[in-house]
């Protein structure tokens, strides 16, 4: 009667520690980036059409100011008054000089109150502003 040696046969091993550690990293990854995702847009506003507008990828250090109908200013998903603007712009101003400001008036919201904003922008020093607009609905 003939054995088979057993201790000779490899097989292969899959290390499940690694993997897991992939996974969990990746979890954390998304969280996270879904958590800034969320404060950066204000569902409650509906920004004006333009023929013009193209869809833009989101850019990475964006800053989003949404200005609400009742002029409300919000600015990582917190309301601020005119003046907590001017000084959080200010202070991103002098650490990145090309600082992008996404703005995003309210269709309905009055247009002065969007001009104090662009206001606050330029003391703030920043230059580089967009509007965001969508395509109109056919």
């Amino acid at each position: 009667m003939k054995f088979r040696d057993t201790s000779s046969q490899q097989g292969a091993e899959l290390e499940l520690a690694p993997m897991i550690d992939v996974v969990f990293l990746l979890l954390i990854f998304f969280i996270v980036t879904w958590q800034f995702a969320r404060f950066e847009r204000d569902m409650d506003i509906s920004v004006p059409a333009a023929e013009e507008a193209e869809n833009m990828d989101r850019q990475q250090g964006e800053i989003i100011v949404n200005v609400r109908e009742d002029g409300s200013i919000v600015l990582n998903g917190r309301v601020v008054s005119e003046d907590e603007l001017l000084s959080k712009l200010q202070s991103i101003s002098e650490a990145y000089p090309d600082q992008a400001v996404i703005l995003r008036g309210s269709s309905e919201a009055n247009f002065q109150a969007i001009i104090n904003v662009l206001d606050q922008i330029k003391k703030a020093g920043i230059w580089n502003v967009a509007f965001a607009t969508t395509k109109p609905q056919e």
